[in-house]
């Protein structure tokens, strides 16, 4: 049932965003300083690896949150990413902790959080700066119970 409602709200959130990767991953909507975002689920290592690589446009106000089981230090690159991206680094709390900006297709350089994390938050590139968010705001997240952190 999770699959059938995750398509059909990527077929109407994110229907001109084709998915690069081959899974369907579940929707849900983040909440930060009022402003709402519709973020697609990585939840699996599959998943968070593909992120969003082999994709040429994300809409405005929609992301990919990766979810972790366990909180330490990230690492994320842009190998196969076209989208100019920022990064939120988000802790057990939903606490921004660090926002970064990400250059398309980088395999040379390394996004780090500066200190043990449990999600990570990718957005358009100044979307964050756009609508005012930073370090220290809570991203509020309603994520839907079935889903098992691998």
């Amino acid at each position: 049932m999770a699959t059938c409602l995750a398509a059909i709200l990527l077929s109407g959130i994110l229907a001109s965003t084709p998915l690069a990767c081959p899974y369907e991953l579940p929707v849900a909507v983040v909440s930060i300083n009022g402003q709402d975002l519709f973020v697609e689920l990585a939840f699996s290592p599959e998943t968070r690896s593909c992120g969003l690589s082999n994709r040429f446009t994300l809409e405005m106000n929609n992301g990919m949150l990766f979810l972790f089981p366990n909180t330490r230090k990230r690492t994320f690159w842009m190998k196969n990413t076209f989208i100019p991206l920022s990064i939120a680094f988000l802790d057990d709390s939903g606490l921004v902790i660090s926002i970064q900006h990400m250059t398309p297709m980088q395999t040379d350089e390394r996004y780090r959080s500066p200190q043990s994390v449990r999600y990570a938050l990718e957005v358009n590139q100044s979307w964050f700066a756009e609508h005012g968010i930073g370090v220290g705001d809570i991203v509020e997240m309603k994520l839907p119970v079935v889903i098992e952190i691998k």
